[in-house]
């Protein structure tokens, strides 16, 4: 069942107002804001924790270091005494001070053992500082942190304030441990704080630039599809892509709105058509009976208009017919035959109100040239292009001088019909919108559907109408139909001679 509160068009559906004492559903939150913060801080400690890998790396070296310049120096204590002769209070007082456990000096490929060792209850992890590679030196302080709790450390270096190749220093892991953790902790703490705040100015920037207007732009639309008749907001001035979403999203709205009003005028025309479709038809029959009536005449000048009037009544019965079928529905599709266009455009030319008295017709056609088309649809579509360009010429001069001419020719397996004529040409305001519904380029009356019909039986044919030319000189307008499934004579351009009177140069 079809939704009544929908409108359709295209494929575009579009919700009208809720009906009396429906509300509309309340949307939830889709937390782009928050997930947009949560997003901030995550990154932020990925950074952080992809900086403390390094930084604590560095802060165990240095540790060591630290320890092995004490021990360095505690060594050169040692061998200023006479004979290397320590006692044990003094030995364990510089053990002490440098925060090491043993002292092996190594010179010329000779290990010294300077400061004794004690009984460790595990062997000692060696770190070699003068070759370790990067994946080690990462690991290492990790391995500190979450080793066992008798875990030492056997460091070797370089010594950097006496003579020799090596020290190497032995050293408890658990006060290492100790200050590593109170480093790392330390280091997440203001890493946190970092990202707190960082994200915080990251969302308020965000939220100014992009956020707040992407809200802008979702209230529009929401506020669209819930009544389109609603304007929202004007768009910003903003140059970038966000100003360039609002400007184009309200032209869009525009323009749907304006397929609104042009599709509720033509559900009206509908309407109205269909209410005076019955009576006219029931007029349309009783003059048709009366030109019945008319052919047993022997008047001469009857007999010769009788046709012309056969025609225009069959051809307004069509035409309110096909009026209320644009209104709900397309056009049917053509019946194409064989037609001579010569006939086919003095025949419209004299339903379209030329006549050497006034706005007169000059025929430019190959001679038997055919074209393939619906005979009643063409007819439609030269009525409209000749009546149209009739009245405008009348507007501009009354009449006086006036001309349009018909040229045709085949250009790449099409036939093209050039309508062309000397009026005022059509407005610059219109040109671009001559073909939409309800637009007229001219001071009459009429309904501005003319034009929009012809295209779409153009369209129906499989070819095209359009503008291909304007200005104060007149106007071109061009049709573009298949050509006939067989071929056709088309000799060199001459006047088409027909029983039809019709101006041709």
């Amino acid at each position: 069942m079809i939704d009544p509160r929908r409108i359709s068009i295209g494929k575009l559906k579009l919700p009208l107002p809720p009906r009396k004492g429906e509300r509309l559903r309340p949307h939830g939150p889709d937390g782009l804001t928050a997930r947009l913060m949560l997003l901030t801080v995550a990154f932020t400690l990925l950074v952080a924790g992809m900086i403390l890998v390094p930084s604590a790396s560095s802060f165990q070296e240095r540790w060591l270091r630290d320890r092995l310049q004490a021990a360095e120096l505690a060594s050169v204590g040692v061998e200023a005494l006479p004979y290397s002769a320590v006692e044990d209070t003094t030995a364990e007082q510089l053990l002490t001070i440098g925060g090491v456990q043993s002292v092996v000096v190594g010179e010329q490929g000779v290990r010294r053992l300077l400061l004794q060792a004690p009984n460790l209850p595990r062997t000692p992890d060696l770190i070699d500082l003068r070759n370790r590679s990067i994946g080690n030196k990462l690991l290492d302080p990790w391995r500190t942190l979450f080793g066992h709790p008798d875990r030492s450390l056997r460091v070797q270096a370089t010594p950097r304030y006496r003579s020799g190749d090596l020290i190497e220093i032995l050293a408890p892991a658990q006060p290492l441990k100790v200050e590593l953790r109170a480093f790392i902790l330390n280091n997440l703490f203001v890493s946190m704080i970092i990202a707190l705040v960082a994200g915080g100015l990251l969302w308020l920037g965000l939220s100014f630039l992009v956020l707040q207007p992407l809200q802008r732009v979702t209230r529009s639309i929401e506020r669209f599809a819930a009544n389109p008749e609603i304007r929202g907001e004007a768009p910003s001035d903003r140059h970038d892509e966000i100003g360039r979403v609002e400007r184009e999203l309200a032209r869009m709205q525009e323009e749907v709105r304006q397929s609104l009003r042009s599709r509720a005028r033509l559900v009206a025309l509908g309407e109205a058509v269909a209410k005076i479709n019955h009576d006219l038809r029931n007029m349309l029959t009783s003059a048709q009976i009366a030109s019945e009536r008319l052919s047993s005449s022997s008047d001469p000048l009857v007999a010769k208009a009788l046709p012309r009037l056969e025609r225009a009544l069959g051809r307004a019965a069509n035409l309110a017919r096909n009026v209320l079928e644009y209104g709900k529905s397309e056009e049917p599709e053509p019946e194409r035959r064989r037609l001579l266009l010569a006939r086919v455009v003095a025949a419209a030319g004299e339903d379209a109100g030329l006549s050497d008295k006034g706005v007169r017709l000059a025929a430019h056609l190959p001679a038997r040239f055919v074209i393939s088309a619906d005979p009643d649809q063409l007819h439609r579509i030269l009525v409209n292009l000749m009546r149209n360009a009739r009245q405008a010429i009348e507007t501009l001069n009354a009449g006086e001088a006036g001309q349009i001419t018909i040229e045709a020719d085949i250009q790449n397996g099409m036939s093209v019909i050039r309508i062309r004529d000397n009026g005022p040409g059509v407005p610059e305001r219109l040109a671009g919108r001559l073909f939409e519904p309800f637009v007229s380029g001219s001071k009459s009356d009429g309904t501005g559907l003319g034009l929009t019909i012809s295209r779409e039986l153009a369209a129906n044919h499989g070819g095209d109408l359009r503008l291909v030319e304007t200005g104060p000189e007149g106007s071109t307008f061009e049709l573009r139909l298949p050509q006939p499934l067989t071929g056709a004579d088309t000799p060199a351009k001459t006047t088409e001679e027909t029983g039809v009177p019709f101006h041709a140069d």
